[in-house]
């Protein structure tokens, strides 16, 4: 990180330090909260830093060139900052986190110590450990291309160009009765085959469990009825009349690609490579390995 400003490196040179430590934490979701380890709270950039939560960390790493930085902060759970509901449906992960020292006697007077996001979060007797990660942890994955005869896009994404806002391609209903984690039930998805939403996503746009989503396992017709099936449960729970939105799915084949959403030239796998099995191959007089055409 770069220097103090003239003013605190002023302040620090002078012997009696007025300093304390806040944390900024924006989740995806866009909900921004405060901290700090001072005893009364700071406020600036728009941010109101809470003293009452007891948060703290450990020593900060830094080193030079593209090693991770990384710190720990503990704290409280608390109903006005970070609750245990909220780490359970995973409203923190991945959120990015800011950290200063800060002249708590004149906040102007601060030094962006850390930039990054949350990792493993741990909770344990009314207390959370959240792990941080500085900016480079996102250089710490592997990147480049596959070659296979699925298409590697994500449905939608830069790759795919899919625009899922369509009519045809999305449902938004709510939902029915009793409070769905895993299964849901509708009477009807009226416009939709059985199966259309399979591999799709399930999004939760209202409720409890809002900004929450699941992939579809299985999308079926059960004697008059509708039932969507996710992967994994959702982390807080969906009551009736919650607003839900319905997702296509793609299974990643080039005829999907090609009738399903009619989007064969951005398909991004490669149908025609050859399997394991061919590297071994050899020619003969019978068929199929006349040296010929596979096709």
């Amino acid at each position: 990180m770069a220097g103090p400003d003239p003013a605190l490196a002023a302040h620090l040179a002078g012997g009696v330090t007025t300093l304390a430590r806040v944390w900024a934490i924006v989740r995806r979701d866009g909900v921004s909260l405060g901290f700090t380890d001072h005893d009364r709270d700071l406020a600036f950039d728009g941010i109101v830093f809470r003293a009452e939560t007891g948060l703290t960390a450990q020593a900060l790493q830094q080193t030079t060139g593209l090693s991770i930085d990384n710190t720990e902060a503990l704290g409280a759970l608390t109903a006005a900052g970070i609750t245990e509901a909220d780490i359970e449906a995973g409203r923190f992960d991945g959120a990015e986190v800011r950290a200063w020292l800060v002249n708590w006697a004149d906040p102007a007077q601060r030094q962006l110590q850390f930039r990054g996001t949350m990792g493993e979060i741990t909770r344990i007797d009314g207390a959370f450990r959240a792990e941080l990660r500085g900016l480079t942890e996102a250089l710490n994955r592997p990147l480049g291309r596959v070659f296979q005869k699925p298409c590697t896009a994500v449905l939608g994404d830069a790759a795919c160009r899919v625009d899922l806002s369509q009519p045809g391609y999305r449902a938004e209903l709510p939902m029915g009765d009793g409070v769905g984690l895993t299964r849901f039930v509708w009477p009807a998805l009226p416009g939709f085959d059985p199966g259309f939403f399979t591999r799709g996503r399930l999004d939760v746009l209202g409720g409890a469990a809002a900004g929450l989503w699941g992939i579809v396992k299985e999308d079926r017709a059960e004697g008059g009825l509708r039932a969507i099936t996710l992967w994994t449960p959702l982390r807080a729970r969906v009551s009736p009349g919650d607003p839900l939105r319905l997702t296509a799915g793609c299974d990643k084949r080039m005829e999907t690609c090609r009738l399903k959403f009619a989007n064969l030239l951005n398909f991004q796998g490669f149908p025609d490579i050859p399997g394991e099995d061919w590297m071994l191959a050899y020619p003969r007089s019978g068929n199929p390995n006349t040296g010929g055409s596979r096709r």
